[in-house]
């Protein structure tokens, strides 16, 4: 984690308003989560942030797995502990396995990699650094997936950049438990952290 305290914590449930407490509710199920804790500080913000974070998250129009791959790309290329920590678990359940893990942080280049998974790192790789989608990269897309797929899967890379930014920030730290870059990927690769460690 890049602050070892947050700068802004969770907001204790004793502070909380009914219209924060529904809020929360919305997002949570049984799990306090701090990412929803902490933005509960700002009730309006997380009540408009939710619908775009939850359509992508939820409805999205791309497969669960190829998702993923696009979030924790992005997480590792922000140094997004949380985010990391939060869709590791989301992606086992969504079929991702502990090698798949490994590639997604060495990058589009990784060994063992099929196209369609290279398609994605590439392009949340170009976008991260370029804020754009090199040609060459679009087009392979092109060959496996439909045009409303391809919007989420820029908005999906869009949102999480942002989010990281902003967890990054407040320093919202990982739940007890939750699995951190180095768990998951150390002994079995060498942790190389993106530029900025």
């Amino acid at each position: 984690m890049r602050l070892e305290q947050p700068r802004l914590g969770p907001l204790p449930e004793e502070e909380w308003s009914d219209e924060q407490r529904e809020l929360v509710g919305r997002f949570e199920s049984g799990r306090r989560l701090n990412i929803f804790r902490t933005l509960v500080r700002h009730p309006k913000l997380l009540k408009r942030w939710g619908v775009f974070a939850s359509h992508l998250l939820n409805k999205s129009s791309l497969p669960a797995r190829d998702r993923e791959i696009l979030i924790l790309r992005t997480a590792w290329l922000c140094r997004g502990e949380y985010e990391w920590g939060q869709h590791v678990r989301i992606g086992l359940e969504a079929g991702l396995s502990s090698h798949d893990l490994q590639r997604i942080a060495a990058g589009p280049e990784a060994s063992g990699l099929d196209t369609k998974d290279a398609l994605l790192l590439r392009m949340t790789d170009e976008l991260h650094a370029e804020q754009y989608v090199r040609t060459a990269t679009w087009r392979g897309l092109e060959r496996h997936y439909s045009e409303a797929q391809l919007l989420d899967a820029l908005f999906t890379v869009g949102q999480y950049t942002m989010l990281a930014m902003a967890l990054n920030s407040v320093g919202v730290q990982l739940e007890d438990g939750a699995r951190g870059f180095a768990r998951d990927l150390a002994p079995t690769m060498e942790l190389k952290l993106p530029r900025g460690s």
